[in-house]
Formats: structure tokens, C-alpha cells, sequence
């Protein structure tokens, strides 16, 4: 069966002030909605797009987290998806143990293609896909902008520093999305009811042999500091000696 593995991720909705504990030890999440990471949402979008033009026969949608990803999962089913995978990690979840953990579900469902977005919002690592591809030993295209898919091949155009880079590579693969490569659906209420018969499977990281270790220690959180007031000059010569003082000039 042609098959399309996505992986999703539990983030604050990227439309939320993001506030930081008064212990700044994380970031304030009691009360605050969340969401399908948005790269994720896009990753998913293009994986439903293949399904409806034939190019795979089944979409699967897959996350490590807490139970609380579950209401994640339902979006993605209710956005398209026909089966979702629940992998059950309290706590901080690396990279890493990401990229292991969706190792056994490739090795278990043996997709066509993996897409996850580029990156998350909450930590910015940007890693998974890449750790991902490497483990698997399969090829790996990461920014995706453009995604065609052929039975065998897929040609991914990647938005890199001057400009945009076209690749083929062969399948299996492990392709990241970016931010133009398309604009997600809206999920209607219809089919969020759906959603909701549709199967949700939960595995643990111990039934898939991964070890769930913290490598990193986040010591400290704290916010930007408050942009200054801008002031308004008259000309340029005033300009210049506004920057004179800062000692931007």
C-alpha cells in the first residue's frame, strides 16, 4: 500500500502571547489553547493533497507526547487523515527520541514518504525530519516549498539562502515542509465528527524500545526585553545624530 506517514506536534497556538512563568522556569501553558504545530498542518495538507490525487492510498498521522495530543490527533483525523498513532511520553521530548520513536512506526507501517514540518514553534530545533531521515538511511529533503510525487521519485523544491534548489530523490524518503508550500483546510464541523470514529492507536516508548532520555537541560527562561519607545526626527542630519548618541554610528 502506498502510504504517507506525518508526524504532528502539540505546540501553543502560534496566535497566543506567550508568557513566561514568574519562576522562569518554562512557559505558561495552564489555560492556553494548543494546537497542531503549523508546519505540521502543512505537512499534513500536502500528504492529503498526494492522497486526493491519487499518489497514496492511505494517510497516517503520528505524535510523541502527552494524553492531552490526543485532541491533536482528532484535528488531523478531522482534517483528512484515516488512521492516527499515539505515542505516550511525559515531559520534555528531544528530538531525538522523536526521531526514534518515529523510526519503529516507519518500521511498523513502512510509508512511501514521511512529512513532518520544518520546524516547531515551541523550541525552534528544527532536527526531528533530518535525524529521522538519517537513521532510516533513507534520503531527506528539508524546506519544502514545492512537493512532486511519482511512484518512485519525488522532486522537492527547497527554499534555501539564494533562492530555491530542486532535488529528486528516491523513495522511501523523509521530506520537512515549509511555510509556502501550501495553505491548509479548514476542519468543518462534519468532519470533525467523523474524526471521532475514526481509529486512534496508543503505543508507549517502552513497547517501541525507546529510551526516553533528556540529553539537554533547559536552565532558564525569560522574556525579550521590552522594545523602547521610537522617537521622531525632523531630518536626516537629526537622524544621524540620534545614532551618534546610541553609538550605532
Amino acid at each position: 500500500m502506498k502510504r504517507i506517514l506525518v508526524g504532528i506536534k502539540r505546540v501553543v497556538d502560534y496566535n497566543v502571547r506567550i508568557r513566561v512563568k514568574p519562576d522562569n522556569t518554562g512557559v505558561v501553558t495552564d489555560g492556553v489553547k494548543m494546537s497542531v504545530n503549523p508546519f505540521d498542518e502543512i505537512a499534513l495538507e500536502e500528504a492529503l493533497r498526494i492522497k486526493e490525487r491519487g499518489g497514496a492510498e492511505e494517510v497516517v498521522v503520528a505524535t510523541v507526547g502527552p494524553a492531552e495530543c490526543q485532541q491533536q490527533l482528532r484535528t488531523a483525523l478531522a482534517m483528512g487523515a484515516d488512521r492516527a498513532l499515539h505515542v505516550v511520553a511525559d515531559g520534555i521530548v528531544e528530538p531525538l527520541v522523536a526521531a526514534r520513536a518515529l523510526l519503529k512506526l516507519v518500521e511498523r507501517e513502512q510509508p512511501l514518504l514521511v512529512l513532518l514540518g520544518k520546524q516547531a514553534i515551541d523550541d525552534d530545533n528544527g532536527q526531528t525530519g533530518q535525524m529521522l531521515a538519517a537513521m532510516w538511511n533513507r534520503p531527506q529533503a528539508t524546506y519544502a516549498s514545492k512537493l512532486e510525487v511519482t511512484d518512485t521519485t519525488a522532486r522537492v523544491t527547497r527554499e534555501v539562502d539564494a533562492g530555491l534548489e530542486t532535488l529528486d530523490i528516491d523513495l522511501p524518503a523523509v521530506v520537512t515542509t515549509d511555510l509556502r508550500l501550501n495553505e491548509p483546510r479548514y476542519v468543518k464541523l462534519p468532519d470533525i465528527m467523523k474524526a471521532k470514529k475514526k481509529p486512534l492507536d496508543t503505543l508507549s516508548l517502552a513497547e517501541l524500545g525507546v529510551e526516553p532520555r533528556q540529553q539537554l537541560k533547559l536552565v532558564r527562561f525569560e522574556a525579550p526585553p521590552q522594545r523602547q519607545k521610537g522617537i521622531r526626527v525632523k531630518d536626516a542630519a537629526e537622524l544621524v545624530e540620534a545614532l551618534k548618541k546610541k553609538g550605532l554610528l
